[in-house]
Parts: structure tokens; C-alpha cells; sequence
């Protein structure tokens, strides 16, 4: 087992540094699509959960975009990025090391929630919070859409 095993969750984490629940819901919209998860996924197998880590995407997206959205490193932000990696880390691990794969999706996520943070903030000094944000959505959606397609395997 190398690291390299480990790059999907890595680049999960990533993805949650930026937008905390599109790792969440790329995993939901790929389970909806019957693409199959090398870890185990317990929560995201659920109807309920399925919507709702969709819903929670979506309206994240639209969300940021508000003057009153908080930053995305204050707790509730960071426990969030942390509690979705942590599920989408685990879900793109080899079988048996889920634990591993959370691990490191979290210790992905976290340092870069605040330099992903930084760069938003000198992109909305230049060109505004909306365009800003739209840009980063198209960015980290893309980027969690292929690292979610190219980690799944389509059902049997």
C-alpha cells in the first residue's frame, strides 16, 4: 500500500477546502448514477442522505455567494469541510482502509480551507465576490466531478 493508493482522497480534501459539501455530493450524484465506491459508504447509500448531501451542494453554491456568507475557516466551516472529506475520503479509499482515507482527506482539507481562502479573497478584490465565487464553483464542481468519475467504477 503506497500513497499513491491515497490520491483520490487526497484530492477529495481538496475539493472540500474550497466547497465543503460538493465532495459529499459528487459522491451522492455518482452512487445515484450506479458507480460504485472502492471504500465502504454507509450514510451516502441512504435515500434521505443522497438528497440531502445534493440539496447541501446546491445550496452551498448559491450561498457563497451572499455578502453575509462567513469565511470558510471558522468553525462551523472547518467542521463541515472536515465531516464531508471525511465521508468522501473514506468512500474513495482502498477497501478495508476507510479510516486512512478520511484521515487524510481531513488533513487535506483543513491546512487548504485557509489558502484556498486567501486566493478567494484576492480574486474578490479584483474582480468581486460573485464572479469570484462563480469561478471557483465552476472550478472545484469540475474538479470533484472528474476525481469522483475517474475513482468510481460503474455497477455491476
Amino acid at each position: 500500500m503506497t500513497i499513491r493508493n491515497f490520491l483520490p482522497s487526497a484530492l477529495i480534501g481538496a475539493v472540500a477546502s474550497a466547497r465543503s459539501m460538493t465532495p459529499m455530493a459528487t459522491i451522492a450524484a455518482a452512487r445515484l448514477a450506479g458507480r460504485h465506491t472502492s471504500g465502504e459508504l454507509f450514510l451516502l447509500d441512504r435515500p434521505v442522505f443522497k438528497a440531502g448531501a445534493l440539496a447541501m451542494g446546491a445550496g452551498e453554491l448559491f450561498g457563497d455567494k451572499m455578502k453575509s456568507a462567513p469565511d470558510r475557516t471558522v468553525f462551523l466551516g472547518l467542521l463541515a469541510r472536515v465531516m464531508s472529506a471525511g465521508i468522501a475520503g473514506a468512500a474513495l479509499a482502498p477497501p478495508g482502509r476507510e479510516k486512512a482515507g478520511a484521515a487524510v482527506a481531513v488533513a487535506t482539507a483543513v491546512p487548504l480551507a485557509y489558502l484556498t481562502l486567501a486566493g478567494r479573497k484576492q480574486a474578490m478584490a479584483r474582480i468581486g465576490q460573485t464572479r469570484s465565487g462563480l469561478i471557483e464553483d465552476a472550478l472545484v464542481v469540475a474538479a470533484g466531478a472528474a476525481i469522483v468519475a475517474l475513482s468510481t467504477r460503474a455497477g455491476q
